[in-house]
């Protein structure tokens, strides 16, 4: 404690602001004090009882946190500092932007910086770097230029959505923040999400775009190379920062921990934030309840399969595109044979593409029914097979029985057979993970979750395994 009292109370808030630095974890003090501003401070005119420290903040959500979890803490180095009985006052505090050449937008004016450089004058180690770390690339913002809102052709279903997202581009965090968009999957999420952040991009504003894949990855490398000082300023830096199937994070906790706190202080800087999830937030149950209440605190809409006339006019912007001039009744044809989602109809249109092409056929509605036929059988073959035809099939393959895969033993053997397993009954029947995790032994959601992003990842980096378990699935589909 200080023998003395700090006469100038502004000084005191600065020197409890470079305690707190050292003393809480980044998170917390970077989320809920660096912003901090000293408004004031009533002194009673006794001279006896506490004086009272008025501090603005950002916003109230950033008042309550104070106000309630880290009140005692802050209160009491204050007191230590200032050497009298204080209390405080949180208030919400939005000031004018300060010239480029003021104190304010000086690195060296902040609280980090100020302590880094009182300590280097003193010889001491601790303040090293005293220096932001420079504005990180963004590689991953490397984004697909087909997404555009141009290119996504709009319905009465989607109207709603359609006018949120340009208008959270137009104008980040000014109207909701967060947005959250979900929906099943190919119905058009990624390119909402990349068409923000390409129209975002043009109006000057830093975006990043990234599927909760990458963030996990970024922040293991972070912590494994101890880059996550760099991993902070990448994603904190930004103006808007788009994560496509968020759903991902459920269930990994330091994953969960990092991209809260993330979240906080984009929030608090008046950043924009946007998720995509195949789900509602309240239908994702290894989600922490923290992070489900602030994405339900913004605007969350359902992105929905567009209607017989929108899927025609989609088929129709595609040909336009490639220089094909496709009669209406074969864009009705493949619109009517994809009614369950965008990426299906695109597949659909390639697949018919293709076939003309290498047969050197005209187009026509009898060779566009022939496609959407032969998709049709293949997908009434794919929902026929059961996750039993599927354990026997593996099980089979990697000469285990069955009772092995569904079994408690962890063997690497059995438990690779066991992850491949997992991943078949995910992709060939129309089993939820829950689903299977009680095929396989009466096992949780999260370890068929787990296996099925095991295998998924083994297939991108090794060439020879993606080729026995495609031939592994080429063998259950026949077997039907």
């Amino acid at each position: 404690m200080f023998e003395t009292s700090i006469v100038n109370p502004q000084e005191a808030w600065n020197t409890t602001l470079n305690q707190l630095e050292i003393q809480l974890d980044r998170g917390n003090f970077d989320t809920w004090l660096r912003d901090t501003v000293y408004l004031g401070c009533e002194t009673a005119a006794d001279g006896k009882s506490a004086s009272t420290f008025t501090i603005g903040v950002r916003n109230s959500f950033a008042r309550d946190n104070l106000q309630h979890r880290l009140y005692r803490s802050v209160r009491r180095v204050l007191r230590d500092v200032y050497g009298t009985e204080v209390e405080l006052r949180f208030e919400v505090h939005r000031p004018e932007k300060a010239d480029n050449g003021s104190d304010a937008n000086r690195e060296d004016s902040k609280p980090l910086f100020r302590y880094a450089s009182r300590q280097e004058r003193q010889g001491g180690a601790a303040a090293r770097p005293a220096s932001k770390p420079p504005q990180v690339e963004l590689p991953e913002s490397h984004l697909n230029p087909r997404y555009t809102f141009d290119r996504f052709v709009t319905s009465n279903a989607n109207m709603m959505l359609y006018s949120a997202a340009r208008a959270v581009a137009e104008e980040p965090a000014a109207r909701y923040n967060p947005f959250v968009i979900y929906g099943g999957v190919g119905l058009g999420k990624t390119h909402l999400l990349q068409a923000i952040a390409n129209e975002s991009q043009r109006g000057n504003f830093r975006a990043l775009y990234i599927p909760s894949e990458g963030f996990i990855n970024d922040l293991v490398n972070a912590i494994r190379y101890r880059t996550t000082a760099l991993f902070r300023e990448k994603y904190r830096s930004v103006d808007l920062l788009l994560i496509d199937d968020i759903q991902f994070i459920a269930g990994k906790e330091s994953t969960q921990e990092e991209f809260f706190h993330t979240f906080n202080a984009l929030h608090i800087d008046n950043k924009q934030i946007v998720v995509a999830s195949d789900r509602h937030p309240s239908e994702l149950e290894l989600l922490e309840d923290r992070l489900r209440s602030r994405f339900e605190g913004g605007l969350v809409i359902d992105i929905q399969l567009p209607e017989f006339e929108t899927r025609v006019a989609i088929v129709e912007s595609w040909a336009q595109e490639r220089g094909r001039n496709l009669p209406r009744s074969i864009s009705e044809k493949l619109a009517d044979g994809a009614r369950n989602s965008i990426r299906e109809l695109e597949g659909l249109f390639t697949s018919m593409l293709a076939t003309m092409d290498l047969a050197d056929e005209p187009f026509s509605t009898t060779a566009a029914g022939r496609v959407v036929k032969q998709h049709e059988s293949a997908r009434a073959r794919q929902v026929k097979i059961t996750i039993d035809q599927v354990l026997s099939a593996t099980a089979a393959a990697h000469n285990l029985t069955v009772m092995d895969l569904t079994g408690k033993n962890r063997s690497g053997h059995i438990s690779r057979a066991r992850h491949v397993a997992m991943y078949l009954a995910r992709d060939l029947t129309e089993a939820s993970f829950p689903q299977i995790g009680r095929a396989f032994g009466m096992r949780s959601h999260s370890t068929a979750m787990h296996g099925h992003e095991k295998v998924a990842a083994q297939m991108q980096q090794d060439e020879a395994f993606r080729y026995e378990l495609l031939a592994l699935r080429e063998r259950i589909m026949k077997s039907e």
